[in-house]
């Protein structure tokens, strides 16, 4: 049993978990919000980033500079489709993107879903304890170790177990108090 590869992967959660709140709009501009937008450029499906630079001129505008002017029509389309409810405006190569307000409805619906998202992280840090108790379980039936290592194995990992889940109850905090603070 890798007690590293089992800290890693709770890592892994904690991980996915930031990256599922950067895509929540918390009504201040962040570039990473225009991140999991992809545009159709050169024949194939590409990241935003590939094709722009990204950059936060003021705390409600985002400003995606296009480096092929010829893609600017397609970008602002892909921004305005995006279902972020956006609304870019296009000047030349460069495109404003202005963040509007949120309601206080669309707040609170936005802190539900920062909860399943954090809950979801708690499941999949639960489910690699879980995995790795079974595994300790197993070499313990095999007689690979002993009741004591067994017992200090399990003690690790559920150590393991408890930072984790403490990350990720932080990062919620932060996100909720990010969104609901207006």
């Amino acid at each position: 049993m890798d007690l590293d590869n089992v800290k890693q992967r709770m890592d892994g959660a904690v991980d996915a978990l930031h990256r599922e709140f950067s895509g929540l709009r918390t009504g201040r501009a962040a570039s990473s919000l225009l991140e999991p937008i992809h545009v159709d450029a050169y024949g194939s499906l590409m990241p935003l980033n590939q094709v722009a630079t990204i950059g936060v001129p003021e705390p409600r505008m985002l400003s995606v500079q296009v480096w092929d002017k010829g893609l600017a029509k397609v970008v602002e389309k892909a921004i305005r489709e995006s279902g972020l409810g956006l609304n870019p405006q296009a000047e030349g190569a460069v495109i404003r993107v202005p963040i509007p307000e949120l309601s206080q409805e669309r707040r609170l619906e936005l802190a539900k879903v920062a909860n399943r998202y954090t809950e979801q992280a708690r499941v999949a840090v639960r489910n690699v304890r879980r995995d790795a108790m079974d595994a300790i379980k197993k070499q313990e039936k095999a007689s690979e170790i002993s009741e004591d290592e067994l017992k200090t194995l399990e003690g690790k990992v559920q150590q393991a177990t408890d930072a984790a889940i403490k990350k990720i109850d932080e990062a919620f905090i932060h996100k909720e108090k990010e969104i609901t603070t207006v």
